[in-house]
């Protein structure tokens, strides 16, 4: 079989023999469907990954399973890469080597559930663990706005934050990643458990430094959640209205997030049920906390336009408050124009309403803002997730530089290394990396400095992120 990626040589039809009882696809076209990720939310990461394909796809559906098909790929070093649900931005899961990509979506059970805890396999649907916590009275701290169909084990391996997060902190903020089991590719896999602080090792790494098997997460008593939707005449009214619902003792937020009307227009389902050109707070909050949202929301400007409990929400025929936030929102817009793209942009801690108003002008007409709130290290922290109409690389660059010098870091979206996005300032991953995948087969072109220290042992690699 000649390599669809056209970049490795490798038997491939031996390959996929020594592989059995795992599951193998080797059509070119599925396989190349399994190369794709959301990375064409970003019209420079599709230019440069639009290409970049596998050579076969494995769907390994036990720990055993999956520990068998790393060491077929050691045996033939073999490029691989790990791949949940495939909403990820940054072509964490496009195979920029070719070779192997391992499916883990059959690998989905829910393992157990503690008080406090769940326990599943690497690729079990966020929205199948919720459902399966419920009847316990429980539900996850956190789940990104892809839950239907996003895996924990790519949840933990390439995000951040998600619903839950006003309420619950950063998926690496302390107790929220209980431990984690990653195995190892050598002639024979090892598997390893990372406990605590030392998940972070292998949280948002992309797969390239051990491949998750079962992640245990955090979980939180499940609360009767309620959709609030309010709108205001100014974006920087939404937004402190928004910073006062957060710091506010007797609301309970699970979701927090305000879109200028401009990304409005483009939520047709709403349409009719909020005011037009309007600018939108959305929130989740506890049934018994909605009626002091409702009082403060208007002490602060706002009109109330929806309250949806899930029987109101089903009647009228909405969908969840959470597909108008997070990069749900960027989703919206791209449905009906590709010409939109995004970008990540920290803000100023603590949340200063005076700072925003000051830059939305000097922004310009082509970046409209949508922030999200969160907790992070037990602070209150707002995000940018502005939709940018994008023109050239060379304005993207202007607009990012003008976030910058107003004192909004940018964490760049339109990078595929997993050292852009400013979560791993140390060498601290290649040096697991090394540890994990001595032959550098995981995900290797993904980062930026792997080839500088492919050939020195853990603790040179991390003497070198000193020295850097």
């Amino acid at each position: 079989m000649t390599s669809i990626s056209g970049k490795t040589d490798i038997d491939w039809p031996a390959f996929a023999a020594e592989l059995a009882p795992v599951e193998v696809i080797s059509e070119p076209l599925l396989v190349k469907k399994r190369s794709r990720d959301f990375f064409w939310y970003s019209p420079i990461l599709n230019e440069a990954l639009k290409r970049c394909f596998g050579d076969l796809v494995a769907r390994p559906d036990t720990p055993e399973q999956m520990t068998h098909a790393l060491a077929i790929a050691y045996k033939y070093s073999a490029p691989i890469v790990l791949r949940g649900g495939g909403t990820g931005n940054y072509g964490q899961a496009v195979p920029m080597d070719g070779g192997l990509i391992i499916d883990t979506t059959a690998m989905n059970r829910v393992i157990d559930i503690g008080d406090g805890w769940v326990k599943a396999e690497a690729g079990a649907l966020m929205a199948d663990i919720n459902a399966a916590l419920a009847p316990t009275g429980q539900e996850m701290a956190m789940f990104p706005s892809t839950q239907d169909i996003a895996t924990v084990g790519g949840f933990v391996a390439g995000g951040s934050a998600g619903i839950g997060s006003i309420a619950n902190g950063a998926l690496r903020d302390p107790g929220n990643i209980i431990a984690l089991t990653a195995l190892s590719v050598e002639d024979s896999p090892q598997p390893r458990i990372f406990q605590g602080p030392e998940a972070l090792n292998i949280h948002h790494a992309w797969g390239l430094n051990g491949v998750i098997t079962d992640v245990t997460l955090r979980t939180v008593p499940k609360r009767d959640w309620v959709g609030c939707l309010a709108t205001f005449d100014s974006y920087e009214a939404a937004y402190g209205a928004g910073l006062a619902i957060a710091k506010a003792d007797d609301i309970g937020c699970k979701l927090l997030t305000t879109i200028d009307a401009r990304i409005c227009t483009y939520f047709p389902r709403l349409e009719g049920h909020i005011r037009a050109n309007k600018h939108l707070l959305v929130s989740l909050v506890p049934d018994e906390d909605v009626a002091a949202f409702e009082l403060l929301a208007q002490a602060r400007g706002g009109h109330i336009d929806l309250i949806l409990n899930d029987a109101t929400r089903q009647d009228l025929g909405l969908p969840h408050v959470f597909d108008f936030s997070y990069n749900h929102t960027t989703l919206q817009v791209l449905k009906a124009d590709r010409s939109a793209t995004y970008q990540q942009v920290g803000c100023p801690i603590p949340p200063d309403p005076d700072a925003i108003v000051q830059l939305r002008p000097k922004l310009g007409d082509d970046v409209w803002m949508h922030h999200e709130f969160a907790r992070v290290g037990g602070d209150i922290v707002t995000f940018d997730l502005p939709i940018i109409w994008f023109t050239t690389p060379q304005r993207l660059t202007e607009i990012n530089a003008t976030y910058e010098a107003n004192g909004f870091p940018v964490y760049d979206a339109h990078t595929w290394n997993v050292e852009g996005g400013g979560l791993k300032p140390d060498y601290t991953h290649l040096a697991w990396k090394k540890r994990m995948d001595p032959k550098g087969l995981l995900n290797s072109a993904k980062s930026r400095f792997w080839s500088d220290v492919a050939d020195l042992e853990p603790d040179e690699i991390l003497a070198k992120g000193q020295e850097v």
